[in-house]
């Protein structure tokens, strides 16, 4: 089970004037999907109520100064991983930041951003569970890792679409990162509360479905009780299966299917949403990927993060 060091350490809101932000890390390789997950969670829980950084602004050098570099910015090496933890203290703490900036349109540093938490903290970043004392600061973690080739198709499409590369840059680029990608990236799945792995379906249909998603749901925190409602009826939209970690460790893994309908979906949905304390109204808007476009699996994914932070509170 990961260490949540921080948990212990950190003041409680009655010992300080800081109040103590809720953490959620979201992890992941280059274009894995980490902003679509974090940007739908900001809308649920309210600009308002939650402050939502990236780390992958820490980088000692810009895109023209790692052109002539042995390593990328996958490597530690590349970034302030020390300034990112001393941060991510503060951060978890309450306490403001001075962070930096990238622009990823230009490859440029531009001014740093002074940020500060509020209730809820949502940070994405490509090292983010590389180092022990920065899974520390972290009440729950999740792990993105979609298929490589999918990853590879969203990424030649966000860079040559947002950050101004060409196709064949974008092929050079991730032959330069495959190293550093399997040495210092991937190596961080096993340390992740979840890991979801959005994913065509096995069985290719016509026209394809959207993505489904499976989730597997480790019990370094304790998930909301699914089995009871997840039953053979319900397996042509979503089911629940114990599958072997990594390691060996039998643990339960939530598939829900890319054509779920929205009723069966929202059926899950509920029962998630019953074990939230306050009992508020559901948050709207999850699952949306661009406007107009909704995916159901991604949904149940926003949610049952959104059920891990509101549980923290």
């Amino acid at each position: 089970m990961v260490s949540k060091v921080m948990r212990t350490t950190r003041p409680r809101p009655h010992e300080t004037a800081l109040p103590r932000p809720v953490m959620l890390a979201i992890g992941g390789d280059s274009a894995s999907g980490k902003t679509t997950l974090a940007g739908g969670l900001v809308e649920a829980i309210g600009r308002d109520r939650c402050t939502s950084i990236c780390v992958d602004d820490y980088h000692r050098y810009d895109r023209a100064e790692r052109q002539n570099l042995p390593f990328t910015a996958l490597n530690p090496d590349c970034n302030y991983v020390d300034i990112m933890e001393q941060h991510l203290q503060m951060l978890a703490t309450g306490q403001p930041i001075l962070t930096p900036v990238y622009d990823h349109s230009t490859g440029t540093l531009a001014r740093p951003q002074y940020v500060r938490p509020r209730e809820f903290v949502i940070v994405e970043g490509l090292l983010l569970l590389s180092t022990k004392l920065s899974r520390a600061c972290f009440d729950i973690s999740v792990f993105l890792d979609p298929p490589e080739d999918l990853r590879r198709a969203w990424k030649m499409r966000r860079d040559t679409t947002l950050r101004g590369y060409s196709r064949e840059q974008v092929v050079a680029d991730l032959a330069r990162r495959e190293c550093d990608s399997a040495d210092h990236i991937r190596p961080q799945r096993r340390y992740a509360d979840i890991v979801v792995r959005f994913a065509p379906e096995a069985v290719p249909k016509d026209p394809p479905p959207p993505l489904s998603a499976e989730l597997l749901l480790r019990p370094t925190v304790q998930h909301p009780p699914l089995s009871h409602i997840l039953t053979n009826d319900d397996r042509a939209a979503m089911h629940l299966m114990v599958v072997r970690d990594d390691d060996g460790t039998p643990v339960d893994c939530l598939h829900v299917h890319g054509d779920a309908g929205a009723e069966e979906s929202q059926l899950l949905q509920k029962v998630i949403w019953d074990g939230v304390a306050d009992k508020r109204e559901m948050p709207r808007g999850l699952g949306e990927i661009s406007p107009g476009t909704r995916s159901e699996p991604l949904a149940v994914t926003q949610l049952l993060l959104f059920y891990h932070l509101l549980q923290e509170v």
